[in-house]
């Protein structure tokens, strides 16, 4: 398991529930703030860190977007893996509510429920990736199968 001087979050503690190995990552003296400056603090390549994106389909539900850093949510290639007709990014003062995170620190694992969540595809072709530890200024590195052991998910393209 992880040892290290970094805060411990709900992530990393759901993780160890789990007995799932991470390795936890803080950015904070950095203030980097976009997916690519968040990559160069880690000392990573962008391809590696994923952004956490959460979207409303038309029929209402929400869905769970998990997409290298540095791209863009493809709104119509989103809607055809859920299954909806259409999706929006969620209104970010509805985040905090909804998942129990906010913008700059959504993770995909411990939202306040569970929802549908589709990991990017390139995903595995990494043997570990980097995600929110949910927490502005938090990471957690994991491997994309351990990921999917936390959360159902499935892999997609859903990039632009």
């Amino acid at each position: 398991m992880a040892k290290d001087k970094t805060e411990k979050t709900n992530v990393m503690r759901l993780l160890e529930q789990k007995k799932l190995p991470y390795t936890p990552h803080d950015y904070l003296a950095t203030g980097a703030v976009s997916g690519a400056e968040v990559a160069a603090a880690l000392g990573e390549p962008p391809e590696r860190v994923f952004k956490t994106l959460v979207t409303t389909g038309a029929s209402g539900g929400h869905y769970v977007f998990v997409i290298p850093a540095e791209e863009e949510l493809d709104l119509k290639k989103a809607a055809k893996a859920v299954g909806e007709k259409s999706i929006a990014m969620l209104p970010q003062k509805e985040l905090l509510p909804l998942t129990g995170y906010i913008h700059g620190g959504c993770s995909p694992i411990g939202m306040k429920k569970p929802f549908p969540t589709v990991l990017h595809e390139s995903a595995a072709d990494c043997e570990s990736i980097y995600v929110s530890a949910g927490k502005i200024g938090y990471q957690v590195q994991l491997s994309p199968g351990d990921l999917q052991k936390m959360l159902p998910l499935k892999c997609c393209d859903v990039i632009k």
